[in-house]
């Protein structure tokens, strides 16, 4: 069982922002359905996002990228660099690549397609407040296929010390903290602790970004099973 499978004692605060009035109330009413979630605000476009952010304060924000005022990308951006702690995640109509990674540079923690069934947009809520890394298959696959292609060789991670690589590595294969604590023997609390030293040393702004850097400078462990 993963932390984004564990109960939690206060329920995950969300924010909705799409410039859609229909997807927005669509989203709510099935998340408000959760128990261990509550839509706490809603907002039209980026900027007003970011200004109900600042208020609010959720635990987990779903964004849409494609919007009037200020872009979605931008608002990630601008939340991120003001929130760190807040999660968010990307949510659009289509796959474009030049967004996808936009969106994944800006601090999204995730990345969904609008046609994604209820359940799965539940547990990208649930997998980004847990510090988790979820990305809609059909976007992992192009992120995957666009790493095959380069051609460059690997850099050495030379900032981090031999511990934050082995935390690294974990972060790569889509490890909670929860499960990089017990695999190193360490709290969940010093996991934490040494994703954020993580990303502060190597300039990222998201486990997701963490995560892709970890499996294209190849220090990632396949998986056995």
């Amino acid at each position: 069982m993963t932390d984004a499978d564990q109960p939690v004692d206060e329920p995950i605060r969300v924010l909705l922002v799409d410039d859609h009035q229909v997807v927005r109330r669509g989203l709510r009413t099935f998340l408000d359905l959760q128990d261990d979630m509550v839509v706490v605000g809603e907002a039209s476009d980026g900027a007003a996002g970011v200004a109900r952010a600042t208020e609010l304060t959720p635990d987990v924000i779903l964004m849409d990228l494609l919007m009037p005022v200020m872009d979605g990308v931008s608002a990630i951006a601008a939340i991120k660099a003001a929130q760190p702690t807040i999660e968010i995640v990307a949510v659009t109509s289509f796959i474009e690549e030049d967004k996808v990674t936009s969106a994944l540079e800006a601090g999204a923690s995730g990345y969904l397609l609008k046609d994604a069934d209820a359940e799965a947009v539940a547990a990208a809520v649930r997998a980004a407040y847990a510090g988790e890394v979820h990305l809609d298959p059909a976007v992992a696959r192009l992120l995957a296929q666009r790493m095959r292609e380069r051609r460059t060789a690997p850099q050495l991670v030379e900032p981090l010390t031999e511990r934050e690589k082995e935390v690294l590595s974990l972060v790569g294969q889509g490890s909670s903290n929860k499960e990089i604590a017990t695999a190193l023997f360490i709290t969940e609390r010093t996991a934490r602790t040494h994703v954020s030293n993580i990303l502060g040393k190597l300039g990222l702004s998201s486990r997701t970004q963490a995560a892709l850097y970890a499996v294209e400078h190849k220090l990632v462990q396949p998986r056995t099973s």
